[in-house]
């Protein structure tokens, strides 16, 4: 027996290392710097009024020798069907992680790796606990590696087929496998792509501004004590005094400012975005400064939903997103499998991906039975701060009673978009909060289905049912709400009928 050839990452590694750490640590270290001053009084000694730079200087070099020792201990190699990785310098990590296990092989190129030919493979199991991180990293590698891996892989599936082969046709004669027996590979063929008219559109419309104030929110509070408040206060008093006219200005600016960044970010993140199908796997390739691919396994998707937005239905438009089943998937357990695509081919893609899926409208609408539990439990809540506004702040605070047709209308919307409709082994539930959700299950997909009944649920003869399947670590839920209780029995004997007899390897 031979000794396996074992394999280095790039250089670069102790580079992306030592920001990796820098990045995790750059808020503290700002605090540090800042909130000492950067001077002293001009009296002390050089290494005391400097002593912030002094300390700031250390720290760096010593995430540079960080970055490096953890590149010089990193080694990766083949053995045994096993893809294994062994690090750390006083502490000796070994993770051995078997081919069969592997679900996919995520590869990210960022704008250090670019200039060199690097990619970054994450390694994806089904036990990885959670997007950001993986079974097994890669930080920095050739492209040509990062082929040997997949050749591996491959190999090691394909080995893998071979034997089950062998066995099952009783082959005594061990390494003789019948030639039919072994099928190539389909090349990988484009089903979706986004053009930069449809991306312009999709970075417009995107929520990325509420990310970015959401983060600045988050600043504010964790480093409050560093904001100067009474000074911006006072500056703020002082450009009041201009006139209402200038303030709107400037605050429309800024929110203009804001938006054009989430714009940017969206777009640069979602660039060339495309989609393409091989005979296991759906590969998601996107991505401009940082190029990414990402591979979803198509026997671990668990539920195909499509989301209309009400801004985005207007222009025609719908997205549709798709669940995994284990961790670490893409970026997380909601898959962006269409950003952005025109409703009207919708069906067109979904048919190409999933030939088996039905992608019709569900046709069982939801009866006037159960309507008015659709805004009634709303004015439970709604109305005490409806009558606290109008008597605190009368006469305006009565605007706050058009809060009371505005709960009406949104139940009434929300009742006439739900839906369901059993085709076969499927189950399609439509439900709406603000945006329209169509979701498509198969029964042996489904984790479990729950229906919910109140005392005043049953005194109408309603009830609300919820299908969950698996999503990442966790799970997703597809509820429709205050359906008549002949419904849900009829989806719950649906759902309990030969369970015992379906087994889905893919949720086990």
């Amino acid at each position: 027996m031979f000794e396996q050839q074992r394999y280095k990452l790039h250089w670069i590694t102790a580079i992306l290392e030592m920001l990796k750490t820098l990045k995790e640590a750059i808020l503290p270290l700002v605090v540090l710097v800042f909130a000492n001053g950067w001077r002293g009084s001009g009296s002390a000694p050089w290494y005391v009024e400097y002593w912030t730079f002094i300390v700031f200087g250390v720290l760096i070099v010593a995430l540079l020798i960080s970055g490096i020792i953890k590149w010089l201990r990193f080694v990766y190699w083949f053995e045994d069907d096993e893809l294994r990785i062994e690090s750390g310098l006083f502490i000796k990590k070994k993770r051995y992680i078997p081919f069969d296990r592997i679900q996919s092989l995520d590869y990210t190129e960022g704008i250090f790796h670019r200039p060199f030919g690097l990619v970054k493979v994450k390694v994806e199991t089904a036990g990885s606990s959670s997007a950001k991180q993986a079974e097994g990293e890669l930080t920095a590698i050739s492209k040509e590696a990062a082929r040997r891996v997949e050749t591996e892989l491959a190999e090691a599936k394909k080995r893998k087929r071979n034997s089950t082969v062998v066995h099952e046709n009783e082959i005594p004669v061990e390494g003789i496998v019948p030639e039919e027996a072994v099928e190539e590979k389909a090349a990988s063929r484009e089903v979706f792509s986004m053009t930069n008219r449809d991306l312009l559109i999709l970075a417009t419309t995107s929520g990325g501004i509420g990310v970015i104030l959401s983060g600045v929110a988050i600043f504010a509070s964790q480093f409050g004590e560093l904001i100067p408040y009474e000074w911006m206060y006072e500056e703020i008093s002082a450009f009041i005094k201009f006139g209402v006219l200038i303030v709107a200005i400037a605050v429309f600016l800024g929110l203009l400012g804001v938006w054009l960044l989430s714009v940017a970010m969206t777009f640069l993140s979602h660039f060339n975005f495309t989609v393409l199908l091989d005979e296991e796997d759906i590969v998601i390739t996107r991505g401009l400064l940082e190029k990414k691919r990402a591979t979803v396994p198509l026997k671990r998707i668990q539920s195909v939903v499509v989301v209309e937005n009400p801004i985005r239905k207007l222009f025609g438009y719908a997205a549709v997103t798709i669940h995994s089943a284990g961790g670490g998937v893409s970026d997380g357990s909601k898959i962006n499998l269409f950003p952005l695509v025109k409703r009207k081919f919708v069906a067109e893609h979904l048919q190409e991906v999933f030939p088996d899926l039905y992608v019709g409208e569900p046709v069982n609408k939801l009866t006037s039975r159960g309507k008015s539990f659709y805004y009634r439990i709303d004015f439970f809540w709604m109305v005490p701060v409806i009558g606290a506004l109008t008597y605190f702040f009368f006469p305006y605070g009565l605007f706050a009673l058009a809060i009371i047709p505005a709960i009406i209308a949104l139940g009434i919307w929300q009742h006439r978009s739900a839906a369901y409709e059993i085709k076969g082994n499927q189950l399609t539930m439509r439900f709406r909060g603000i945006s329209l959700q169509t979701a498509y299950m198969m029964r042996k997909r489904i984790q479990s289905m729950e229906m919910k009944q109140s005392y005043f649920h049953k005194r109408k003869g309603v009830a609300t049912v919820t299908a969950s399947v698996k999503s990442g670590m966790g799970t997703y839920h597809a509820t429709v709400q205050h359906m008549e209780v002949e419904a849900t029995e009829e989806i719950m004997e649906w759902y309990e009928k030969d369970r015992k007899a379906v087994v889905d390897p893919a949720t086990e």
